[in-house]
Parts: structure tokens; C-alpha cells; sequence
């Protein structure tokens, strides 16, 4: 199998605690593409909070492109994508549950297969209620974040 190939297993992950406002964005995103037509070789999950339950998808998958709420310094809404290769390459402020995914990431390290990542993450507000809505702000972002995973799933799906 060549990598990048449409013969790799692909997994689009939204992560988050949608009890927690946008802390859900991920899942949102995530259950917005459940209405688009994707590849075969694309799988989508509701990742919740993560945490090691979900360490066995690294050897399932070539490819992970995570979904995910991250607590920066950046403006409320802003959006980066990165191909974190290590736990310490995530971003240094991260949501709550954050903390199981960087131990998942260190555990996936010891793996003989390590899939390539990518992380879409998406600034929010730290303080969160209790809502299961995503705020009218995040939701407007939905769009340009399946947009942006998108351009992601093309560049990877040649």
C-alpha cells in the first residue's frame, strides 16, 4: 500500500463534550459530514472525550484527521491545522479532555503502526456552560471546518 493512496483507511474524529457548549465543536462538525457523500475508504466518528478507548483506531487507520477544541490565546473562532507527529506537538492550552488524547498519542508512539494525524483545531471561549448547543459564533465556523477537512481529505485521498 502506498501512502496517500485511496487504498488507505481514512478516519474524519470529532472530538469534544457536547454537554459543555462548543466544547463540542468537534462532534458537531462531525455529524454535519454525515450528510455528505465521502470515499469508501472514509469512516467518520463521534470521538467524544477520547482517552485510550480510542487507541486501537491507530492501528485500524492510515490516516486520523481529528476535530477538536483547543483553549489559546488566539482569537474565539480562529482554526489551525496541524500534523502533530508527537503528544508534545498539540497545542500547549487544551480543552479538558485534551489530557487523555495527549496520553493516547504518547501510548500510539510504542505502536509498531502510527498513522499519519491531522489536527483541525478551533479555538473557544475557556469558559463553557452547561449546553448541549454549539453558540451561534462556533456554528457559523461549522462550515469553513468541513470545508477546511475537506481540502484536508483531498490532499491525502489521491
Amino acid at each position: 500500500m502506498t501512502i496517500n493512496s485511496k487504498d488507505d483507511k481514512i478516519l474524519i474524529m470529532g472530538l469534544g463534550n457536547v454537554l459543555l457548549n462548543d466544547e463540542g465543536i468537534g462532534v458537531q462538525v462531525v455529524r454535519e459530514m454525515e450528510n455528505l457523500k465521502l470515499p469508501d475508504n472514509v469512516d467518520l466518528l463521534d470521538g467524544g472525550t477520547g482517552g485510550f478507548v480510542l487507541l486501537s483506531l491507530f492501528q485500524d487507520y492510515n490516516i486520523i484527521i481529528i476535530i477538536d477544541a483547543t483553549l489559546g490565546d488566539e482569537e474565539i473562532g480562529n482554526i489551525k491545522v496541524l500534523e502533530p507527529k508527537f503528544s508534545s506537538d498539540f497545542p500547549k492550552s487544551l480543552s479538558t479532555h485534551e489530557l487523555g488524547m495527549k496520553d493516547m498519542i504518547e501510548s500510539a508512539m510504542l505502536l509498531e503502526k502510527v498513522p499519519k494525524l491531522y489536527l483541525v483545531a478551533v479555538n473557544i471561549n475557556p469558559q463553557q456552560d452547561m449546553d448541549m448547543k454549539v453558540s451561534p459564533l462556533m456554528m457559523k465556523k461549522v462550515p469553513e471546518i468541513v470545508d477546511i477537512v475537506l481540502k484536508i481529505l483531498e490532499k491525502v485521498n489521491k
